[in-house]
């Protein structure tokens, strides 16, 4: 694994079953797997590409406070797709799941070419699927 990559990201959530299924339904979608290889009972997925690996694990909260994201802590967490087409599709599959769409696929103006979405998780933490062209290898 290259010197200084994420590794993992944990994240508490209130409703540990609630939440798995939520996060089972967009991570298989953005090819990551369901895995048991990280502390026993924690949900876990895990996305392998290349010599790079990223997990991500859910743990069950200890208290019932609402997330901030303006609060300190995490403001929002990306997930980097390879076309247009597939921050598409994950609006369309984001609709099947009747999960809270903050802002449909649209272009901005962070960097040439940057489309993206926006939603929540059930605790109402910020995800956004984004195409960004100059992390693309072969362009799109």
């Amino acid at each position: 694994m290259q010197r200084g990559l994420i590794n993992h990201l944990d994240l508490t959530v209130s409703d540990l079953a609630r939440s798995t299924a939520f996060y089972d339904a967009v991570l298989s979608q953005l090819g990551y797997r369901r895995t048991t290889t990280y502390a026993g009972s924690v949900p876990n997925w895990e996305l392998q590409a290349g010599p790079v690996a990223l997990s991500l694990g859910l743990h069950a909260a200890r208290h019932a406070v609402p997330h901030d994201r303006y609060a300190p802590g995490l403001h929002h967490l990306a997930f980097h797709v390879p076309s247009r087409a597939e921050v598409e599709a994950m609006h369309a599959r984001l609709q099947q799941l009747g999960a809270t769409v903050l802002d449909a696929p649209a272009e901005y103006d962070y960097t040439s070419g940057y489309y993206a979405l926006f939603f929540a998780d059930p605790d109402g933490l910020k995800l956004e699927v984004v195409h960004e062209p100059r992390f693309d290898r072969a362009g799109d």
